[in-house]
């Protein structure tokens, strides 16, 4: 179980690591894209734009993507953890009663022996 959250974890802190990648590799290759630009100031507006709504697009999709993954993640383990104390409140349950019909059967003996003699 706590190898579970442990990979959880891990993919979530790559998803973070994607996000600040993409995030900086795309503030660094419109920076180079201006200071590069062989053409217009204009003409080179227009491409910023167009590549900014393509990364915020890109941006977007993968963390929907992730968010989609950290949900199912979160449902499962709580699924897991809903079973799993079903099987302890059962288990717990069964011994109580063992321990029940141990402490009457005791009892009956016990009274059998110092009440019937």
């Amino acid at each position: 179980m706590n190898s579970e959250y442990q990979v959880i974890e891990y993919h979530n802190r790559n998803v973070v690591n994607v996000m600040a990648g993409l995030l900086i590799g795309g503030l660094a290759g419109a920076g180079a894209m201006l200071l590069l630009a062989p053409q217009s100031g204009e003409r080179t507006r227009e491409q910023i734009q167009e590549k900014s709504i393509e990364l915020r697009d890109e941006t977007t999709s993968v963390m929907d993507i992730a968010l989609a993954k950290v949900w199912l993640a979160k449902n499962k383990i709580a699924r897991d953890g809903r079973r799993r104390t079903n099987e302890l409140v059962h288990r717990s349950k069964a011994l109580m009663d063992e321990q029940l019909e141990t402490v009457s059967a005791a009892a009956k003996t016990w009274k059998k022996a110092n009440l019937g003699s």
